[in-house]
């Protein structure tokens, strides 16, 4: 397993809209063991394959707690297909957006359909944690992040600071 680099805000690859996966092969099964690998090493919960560049619906998760065993999850082109009228906020961040928190209300539940490490079609219904972290990342997918959820001063001021120190790195 590889340690993949970050695609870091602004970066224009981060509002692609991610292509689907053809099929389920020994190349989508190694890079999901590199985005566990690489979320695992940031450290973080959840990465789409977008924020190490590679345009690809598949995205990794692991919520279980700091004193639990790992508990990682592999969704292959996740869809939301239902979500609940009852909202929570959850203060979230991205390994994309380094060091940058803001509170997020999106639905407290969510039915995924998305295809396993196997191959196999399956259907999740999620709520707490892990159904902030896969509206999150399925955001990502579609060329979303989470600060399009926050207001737009907030939003602009988030990416001003990314964009001049992009420059600075330059």
């Amino acid at each position: 397993m590889t340690i993949k680099p970050l695609i870091i805000l602004p970066d224009p690859i981060l509002r692609q809209v991610s292509k689907p996966v053809e099929q389920v092969d020994s190349e989508i099964t190694r890079l999901a063991d590199d985005m566990l690998e690489t979320m695992y090493d940031a450290p973080g919960i959840g990465l789409a394959a977008i924020q190490i560049g590679v345009p690809r619906r598949l995205l990794v998760i692991d919520v279980s707690k700091e004193d639990e065993d790992k508990a990682p999850q592999l969704f292959i082109n996740p869809q939301i297909v239902a979500s609940s009228d009852e909202r929570s906020v959850y203060e979230e961040g991205c390994l994309s957006i380094p060091d940058y928190y803001a509170e997020v209300e999106r639905p407290a539940a969510v039915t995924v359909d998305y295809i396993d490490r196997e191959g196999k079609q399956q259907t999740l219904q999620a709520d707490g944690l892990l159904a902030t972290c896969l509206q999150h990342e399925i955001d990502h997918l579609n060329g979303v992040l989470f600060i399009d959820h926050i207001s737009r001063l907030k939003r602009e001021m988030v990416i001003k600071k990314f964009t001049k120190a992009a420059r600075a790195r330059a």
